[in-house]
């Protein structure tokens, strides 16, 4: 026997990864839910959470399907609770069905049309969208992520110009991500990186959380500097820093809801 493999003692056995599904459940008052079910390998029990993602429910591997299952419908009232008080209750994106997305504070109304091809395009304050007969839902998200991208980008293409004379530099780069507690960071290299969801935010607060993000490029902490920064070139950022912590769990659930699952 090889010495060393006593030393090393018994070869500890592969530990399996943890595996997600995403699920919907049809509730015992007809209500459905989508469930994001996770296998996770270092779980004990079976455990239902809810976060601005969503719902989320936890199984260990040993556990049943069925028994998880079981799970989300004896614990159904508690979750439409806490979706509703986390502002997690917006449907997801079906077409023909959803009739209107939040963009910039409001809501723009949806007009559907069957075609060959996949489309979003705005004409007379709606986002007109053809979808083909037989669409993957993966694919439907992701084009409406790419249009909140877009409108985005638009957005901060008309404020940006005012704010970088004074600056003593500009943004190396420019990224749009759904971010899970944060709405925005400024890397060293002066990368800028903003929460998508802000896009479905009013457009003041939208500005304001862009104007921070500018202002680390002349004081990278929250020093009183920092705020005398922030406060010359946006002196109404205090309201919009409340408006965020009374809206701003809702604004990121509905941005998750409606295109969460596709890819950053």
């Amino acid at each position: 026997m090889n010495p060393l493999r006593l030393l090393a003692g018994k070869p500890r056995a592969q530990t399996r990864g943890t595996a997600r599904e995403n699920l919907s459940f049809t509730l015992d008052n007809g209500q459905t839910v989508d469930v994001l079910r996770v296998r996770d390998p270092r779980a004990r029990r079976i455990k239902l959470s809810v976060s601005e993602r969503g719902a989320r429910l936890t199984l260990p591997l040993r556990v049943s399907e069925v028994a998880g299952q079981r799970f989300v419908l004896e614990h159904g009232d508690w979750l439409m609770a806490q979706l509703a008080s986390s502002g997690g209750s917006t449907p997801a994106l079906q077409a023909h069905a959803t009739v209107s997305i939040p963009l910039r504070g409001g809501e723009l109304p949806l007009l559907w049309k069957e075609g060959r091809a996949l489309r979003l395009a705005m004409a007379e304050d709606a986002l007109h969208v053809t979808v083909p007969a037989q669409l993957r839902p993966l694919l439907l998200r992701r084009a409406l992520r790419d249009f909140y991208e877009a409108e985005a980008r638009a957005d901060i293409g008309r404020w940006l110009p005012r704010y970088l004379p004074d600056l003593p530099r500009a943004p190396s780069r420019l990224r749009l991500r759904m971010m899970s507690s944060q709405w925005g960071s400024l890397a060293p290299d002066a990368t800028l990186c903003l929460d998508l969801a802000l896009v479905l935010a009013a457009p003041a607060a939208f500005e304001y959380v862009l104007v921070h993000e500018l202002c680390h490029l002349i004081h990278a902490d929250h020093s009183r500097r920092f705020w005398r920064e922030v406060e010359a070139r946006f002196p109404l950022w205090r309201e919009q820093r409340d408006y965020f912590r009374g809206e701003g769990r809702r604004i990121k659930a509905s941005l998750h809801a409606l295109c969460g699952n596709a890819k950053d």
